[in-house]
C-alpha cells in the first residue's frame, strides 16, 4: 500500500481518537463527576480565577462564565434540562466545588462545538463521518493533485487539515487535559477504585513502515500481565479465544472450551429468564456477549491498555506525557490501574495523538508538494488473483480498544467471519474457569452511597466507554431468515 494511503488512514484513525476521547470525557462521562445544578451557586469571578490558574485558554473571563451560568439557570427554571436531564444531582458522591462545576459545564458546551468542527477531517479524507467511504483494498479512494481544485487532497485541503489539527492540539492541551487534572484532584480516592484485572492487551496500530512490521507501529503491540510494567509480552492472534460457557450461544463441540475466531461459531440459544426479570443467574448463562481471552487470560483493552503498553515499551512521547500528568497529580504509575487512571489515559492519548495528526498532515503535504501522488495499489483487487482458499486477520486499535476481524475465504466467497470487538473484551461474562471479565472485576469492592442511585457503578463502567450495541450479535429471536445474500 502506498505511503500516502497509510498516512491518510493514520490521520483518520488518530483524529477519531481525539474526537472520541473529548466526547467521552465531556458528554458521556463528565456528568458522573460534575453536578450541573451546583454550577448555579458558583461565583463567576472565582470560576474565572480557577480557569486562569490551570490554563491559558482564552475563554476564561468572568462575563463568559456568567453567561454560561445564566444559560444553565434558564434550563433549570424551565424544568427542561435537555442535555443535563439524566444526572443524580445532589448525590453525596459529588465533591467538586461550585466553581469547578461551572467550569466543567462551560467546557462541556465548548466541546460540542469543538468536536463538530474537528471531525471535518473525516469529511475531507473519508467523505463522511461516521462510516467513511474512501477505504479500498490496497489504499484509499482519494485523489491527490496540488493543482486540481476538485481533488480530495490539494494544497487548500492540506491548509484546512493543518488548521483543524492545530485547533485540536490547543483544545486538548488547554482545556481537556487541565480539566481532567482539575477533576481528579477532588476525587483522588478513585485512583484506588475500579482497578480490575491487571492484564492489558493492545494489538498496536498506526503503521509507519507497513502492516506486516508491527515493530514500527506508532502505538506498539503487546500484552501486560499482573500489573507488571517491567515486561511487555509479544502478541499472537492465534492465542485469542472466545468462550460461550456463560453466554447465550452454543458451540458444536460443547461450551466448556474456547475457540479461536477462525473456528468461531455464533449459534444463539437463549436460556435465561423470561422478561421482564430483575436478576440473572450468573452461575448459568447470563449474557449475549461472548468471553474473549488471550492465552486464557481475561484482558482489559482500550486507551489505558495502549498507554501502559506504550509506556512500558519506552515510547518517547507517551513517557513524557504520562510522567508529566503523574507529576502534576503527585501519583505513581500504579495509580493508572484505576477508574481515574482510565480517564487520565484517555486524555494522555488524546494529547499524544493530536500532536501526531499535525505531524502526519505535514508529511502528507510534503509528499503532495514533491509530486508523490500514489495512493492505491491494485495488485490484490481482482478476486481472480486470490488463492482458492485463504484466511486472514484484520486488526485495529479503535478508540475503545482492540478490534479484530477473522475471515476465511473459499472460492472467492466468505466461508466464516468472526469479529471480536473492544466491548466484548471488557464487558464479556465469565469463562469456563469462572474468570471475570474487565467490567465485573473492576466493580468489586466499589462503595455505593445510595443503591437506588448507583453513581459509583456508573463511574467505573463509563470509564471503559461501553458500546454494548457493538458487542452483541443481532439475531432474530425465532431464528427467522429475512434477507439471504448470494454471490453473483
Amino acid at each position: 500500500m502506498p505511503e500516502n494511503a497509510n498516512l491518510i488512514r493514520n490521520i483518520i484513525g488518530a483524529s477519531q481518537y481525539v474526537q472520541d476521547h473529548v466526547i467521552h470525557f465531556y458528554h458521556l462521562h463528565a456528568l458522573d463527576w460534575v453536578d450541573v445544578t451546583l454550577a448555579l451557586k458558583a461565583d463567576p469571578a472565582k470560576t474565572s480565577q480557577l480557569a486562569e490558574s490551570i490554563s491559558p485558554w482564552p475563554k476564561s473571563s468572568r462575563s463568559y462564565f456568567k453567561a454560561i451560568q445564566d444559560k444553565v439557570k434558564a434550563l433549570v427554571e424551565s424544568k427542561q434540562l435537555s442535555l443535563f436531564s439524566s444526572g443524580y444531582w445532589g448525590h453525596p458522591a459529588y465533591h467538586l466545588p461550585p466553581e469547578a462545576n461551572l467550569l466543567a459545564v462551560a467546557h462541556y458546551i465548548e466541546a460540542l462545538e469543538f468536536q463538530k468542527d474537528y471531525i471535518r477531517i473525516h469529511a475531507v479524507l473519508g467523505g463522511k463521518n461516521p462510516h467513511l467511504q474512501t477505504y479500498l483494498v490496497g489504499g484509499m479512494a482519494a485523489s491527490m493533485d496540488p493543482n486540481e481544485p476538485g481533488a480530495t487532497i490539494n494544497t487548500e485541503r492540506i491548509t484546512l487539515l493543518t488548521e483543524l489539527a492545530s485547533k485540536a492540539e490547543a483544545f486538548v492541551d488547554q482545556v481537556y487535559v487541565p480539566d481532567v487534572l482539575a477533576v481528579a484532584a477532588f476525587y483522588r480516592d478513585w485512583f484506588g477504585l475500579g482497578e480490575g484485572l491487571g492484564n492489558f492487551l493492545s494489538y498496536g496500530d498506526f503503521p509507519q513502515g507497513g502492516l506486516k512490521d508491527p515493530a514500527r507501529f506508532y502505538l506498539p503491540r503487546g500484552a501486560i500481565f499482573s500489573r507488571d510494567l517491567s515486561k511487555v509480552h509479544a502478541v499472537d492472534p492465534a492465542n485469542v479465544t472466545e468462550y460461550v460457557t456463560h453466554s447465550w450461544y452454543e458451540y458444536g463441540g460443547g461450551d466448556q472450551s474456547g475457540k479461536n475466531p477462525y473456528q468461531g461459531e455464533t449459534n444463539p440459544k437463549y436460556t435465561g429468564p423470561k422478561p421482564p426479570f430483575e436478576h440473572l443467574e450468573v452461575e448459568q448463562k447470563y449474557s449475549w456477549l461472548k468471553a474473549p481471552r488471550y492465552q486464557d487470560h481475561a484482558m482489559e483493552v482500550g486507551p489505558l491498555s495502549r498507554m501502559l503498553v506504550a509506556y512500558a515499551s519506552g515510547h518517547a512521547e507517551v513517557k513524557v506525557a504520562v510522567d508529566g500528568v503523574l507529576a502534576k497529580l503527585n501519583a505513581p504509575a500504579t495509580a493508572l490501574f484505576s477508574t481515574l487512571g482510565r480517564i487520565a489515559a484517555r486524555a494522555i492519548e488524546a494529547k499524544v495523538m493530536a500532536a501526531q495528526v499535525t505531524k502526519w498532515v505535514a508529511e502528507l503535504g510534503d509528499k503532495l508538494g514533491r509530486g508523490d501522488l500514489r495512493i492505491h495499489n491494485g495488485e490484490k483487487w481482482d478476486p481472480d488473483t486470490w488463492p482458492k482458499e485463504a484466511q486472514g486477520w484484520g486488526f485495529h486499535e479503535a478508540p475503545r480498544g482492540s478490534l479484530g476481524h477473522w475471515v476465511q475465504i473459499e472460492d472467492k466467497k466468505i466461508k466464516n467471519y468472526q469479529a471480536v470487538v473492544p466491548t466484548t473484551w471488557n464487558a464479556g461474562p465469565r469463562d469456563a474457569k469462572g474468570q471475570r471479565g474487565a467490567y465485573e472485576a473492576s466493580l468489586l469492592k466499589t462503595p455505593i452511597a445510595d443503591p437506588e442511585k448507583p453513581l459509583e457503578i456508573l463511574r467505573t463502567v463509563h470509564s471503559f466507554d461501553p458500546c454494548l450495541a457493538c458487542a452483541v450479535h443481532v439475531v432474530d429471536a425465532r431464528g427467522r431468515r429475512y434477507a439471504p445474500v448470494k454471490a453473483a
